[in-house]
């Protein structure tokens, strides 16, 4: 449960991720609205931006969210992460939103219903983790990583 805490609150902080790259993007680029033909670039330095993001906190053990639920990510012996493994962990983590929006995109449905299809392969992606032995999730499996208690940083 502290996980998906964990991850929700996650997505809160890489809210103002997005708002500044995009930002950054939409200046530099000279956008002037969302809709630009640019748009396909901004997802590509959105990919690149998170991919910076996770790779150097994971390669330091974890983000400011896994902080916060005192979870650490290390591989399976239990060591921090090397930056190349903390980006293989990145683009594993893709598997949680590609397969469905690979699957949704050429039935060209209304953003509800997507959303809902999505956040439901979501919840069944997360239920999944129920079944691996350690309780991973399989894009951890895969990274040869695994979520642990932080007890370095402890109740204060």
């Amino acid at each position: 449960m502290r996980r998906m805490a964990c991850w929700l609150y996650e997505g809160m902080l890489l809210f103002a991720v997005v708002f500044i790259a995009g930002w950054f993007f939409s200046t530099i680029g000279q956008m002037r609205n969302a809709m630009d033909d640019r748009r396909p670039l901004l997802q590509a330095f959105l990919f690149v931006v998170f991919g910076i993001y996770f790779g150097w906190f994971w390669a330091r053990g974890q983000t400011l969210a896994m902080k916060t639920w005192r979870i650490r990510v290390v591989d399976i012996h239990g060591r921090a992460l090397g930056q190349w493994r903390a980006l293989w962990r990145y683009l594993l983590s893709w598997l949680w939103f590609l397969p469905p929006l690979a699957v949704l995109a050429p039935l060209h449905l209304p953003g509800g219903q997507i959303a809902v299809l999505l956040a439901g392969w979501i919840i069944v992606w997360a239920l999944l983790s129920r079944f691996h032995s350690q309780g991973q999730f399989l894009h951890d499996a895969l990274a040869g990583t695994r979520l642990v208690t932080d007890h370095a940083h402890g109740a204060r």
